[in-house]
């Protein structure tokens, strides 16, 4: 007997599917420089979905993620050899370690701390991080340092992707949301999920039935962190390039614009605020360099317009249209008077 698929699984896939398309058609759309954009969109997905973990079901407001995606980013720079193509999975595996090893360890200190005073402490120590890069010597200062050669990926001594092909570092983006989205639909169906939900919505209700709503936040917070680090990887990777820039707070704000901007608690809210953000700053910087005031106009019309996002407002329509083709109750069923002989 096969188990029912959800709807929404199947809208993943379909959409992966299509997504994977994009470097097989003909240009100007499968084009390099559309694949390179496409797989800056997916990166700053994965790092708004690991926003979306603390901010939309944990109902962590944090402005110092982008300490892991940076610390992470920093990680491949300085572990790859500068000589010879260093070994993707063991530099990837390192990156989400530290990331993850970093967020622990701030999470510690900052997890006893609740509202604006966990939004500072978390941009403190992510303040922290950025000045341990900007001036010291540790990742170059301030100049920042190169990753000179992307890593190889290989299995059985067979090279499974060639990173310089822009094709093929696109897919492994594309692979690694995936892979990320299914993460997170695991975690949030699981017992960690439904206590991170539950605390979101009442710490203090969860915390009396006798959950240790602490260690789930840091536990979330660890998660969020370590996921960060696999979009700080693939960063690295595609610039080639890191400064302490992709530390500071702006950064961290990016993300939660694109968390709000997508709709708060989707995972679908997440992808579709980093696609959004994304390709509008590229079609807002070749119009003017003063595009941030044209990205700030434009999210504040789209706060105010959709105030659930833009995957709220995709469940608006969905709502609206399935409410015109359903027939009314009174038109299918009899009312008690009617039925009465």
């Amino acid at each position: 007997m096969h188990k029912h698929i959800p709807t929404a699984a199947w809208a993943w896939l379909a959409a992966f599917v299509l997504l994977a398309l994009l470097p097989v058609l003909p240009e100007p759309v499968g084009s390099a420089f559309h694949q390179e954009l496409g797989a800056k969109v997916l990166i700053m997905a994965i790092f708004a979905l690991s926003l979306q973990l603390l901010v939309g079901y944990t109902g962590l407001v944090s402005l110092g993620h982008a300490a892991f995606f940076g610390f992470a980013a920093y990680t491949v720079a300085l572990l790859a050899p500068q000589s010879e193509a260093g070994n993707g999975w063991w530099l990837l595996a390192a990156s989400v370690g530290a990331a993850a090893l970093l967020a622990f360890v701030i999470g510690l200190l900052v997890m006893r701390t609740r509202g604006i005073y966990f939004i500072m402490v978390t941009l403190a120590f992510a303040q922290m991080v950025y000045f341990v890069f900007h001036d010291t010597d540790l990742g170059g200062g301030s100049d920042g340092t190169y990753v000179y050669i992307k890593p190889e990926f290989t299995l059985f001594g067979h090279r499974l992707l060639d990173l310089e092909q822009s094709a093929h570092f696109y897919w492994l983006a594309l692979l690694l949301t995936a892979a990320t989205v299914g993460l997170l639909a695991l975690v949030l169906r699981a017992r960690l999920g439904h206590a991170l939900v539950g605390i979101r919505h009442n710490e203090q209700r969860m915390r009396a039935a006798g959950c240790n709503t602490t260690a789930y936040k840091l536990a979330s917070f660890t998660l969020a962190g370590g996921l960060s680090g696999v979009a700080g990887f693939l960063f690295a990777v595609q610039h080639g390039y890191v400064n302490p820039e992709i530390l500071a707070w702006h950064q961290s704000g990016n993300a939660l614009l694109m968390v709000i901007l997508g709709g708060i608690g989707s995972l679908p809210g997440a992808v579709l605020g980093a696609f959004s953000f994304v390709l509008l700053a590229e079609w807002f910087q070749g119009m003017t360099k003063h595009w941030q005031l044209l990205m700030g106009g434009f999210i504040i019309i789209a706060v105010a317009v959709l105030p659930q996002g833009i995957a709220g407002g995709f469940v608006w329509l969905r709502g609206r249209w399935q409410a015109r083709r359903r027939p009314t109750l009174a038109a299918v069923v009899p009312t008690p008077q009617e039925s009465t002989p």
